[in-house]
């Protein structure tokens, strides 16, 4: 087992502790762990969208492991199958967002791939992340809010702000984190827009904290309303 062998078992605990997890670990780390992934997705090629589709769910639903998951995401983006980056992907991101439901999963399929299908399918995804941005999970807000996250200059800021302002007043960690770290990434390209937009709308914090970190003081301070940051 390729996982198996990259992995230390004296560093799992440590691991599965960090992580929160009731899901073990095995110990395999980042780099040694996509090294030994790489190594056995070239051994077993897959052919078809569907045979990749169900590699992927298979990995996801029977994992024992933590590192499995790990897999099958690292599946997904594995580089011979960008051609199936298509709509026909979106259930089975939807399936792993909502029931993996911890950053570690959620936030590598909300950046890389469903930001990927909303670059390439803007029409059908814009309109999907709304609805996301709207809804109940909140695992699924936080992957509208950061779909975004790699677009800089592309990035559609209405959609942007229309994907954050549902999850405002929401006081959870993982919402308001959201929240601050799209529009850090965001301020890279246009720091101007996101200090007016955190000062409009009144934004707190974690959110106005994490938004405005690389931004100097003197650039950030706000003009309309207070400078709380609690």
């Amino acid at each position: 087992m390729a996982l198996a062998d990259a992995a230390d078992p004296a560093k799992a605990q440590v691991m599965q502790a960090y992580m929160k997890s009731e899901m073990p670990f095995l110990g395999a780390q980042a780099m040694p762990r996509r090294a030994a992934l790489k190594r056995a997705f070239l051994e077993h090629p897959i052919e078809t969208a569907p045979e990749w589709r169900k590699a992927t769910l298979t990995l996801w639903r029977e994992a024992e492991y933590r590192e499995e998951r790990y897999a099958a995401i690292e599946l997904t983006g594995f580089r011979p199958y960008r051609g199936f980056q298509t709509l026909y992907a979106l259930p089975m991101y939807e399936e792993m967002i909502v029931s993996g439901a911890w950053w570690d999963y959620v936030d590598d399929l909300a950046v890389h791939r469903v930001g990927g299908l909303l670059a390439a399918f803007p029409d059908t995804m814009r309109s999907l992340m709304l609805d996301w941005a709207r809804g109940d999970d909140l695992w699924k807000r936080r992957t509208a809010i950061l779909s975004q996250n790699r677009f800089k200059a592309a990035t559609d800021t209405g959609l942007l702000y229309a994907c954050i302002e549902p999850s405002l007043s929401d006081n959870n960690f993982f919402a308001r984190k959201a929240i601050g770290w799209a529009l850090r990434e965001y301020a890279k390209t246009n720091p101007g827009e996101v200090v007016h937009y955190v000062d409009h709308m009144g934004i707190t914090g974690l959110s106005r904290r994490e938004a405005l970190r690389n931004i100097p003081a003197s650039e950030s301070r706000p003009t309309r309303r207070g400078s709380s940051t609690s």
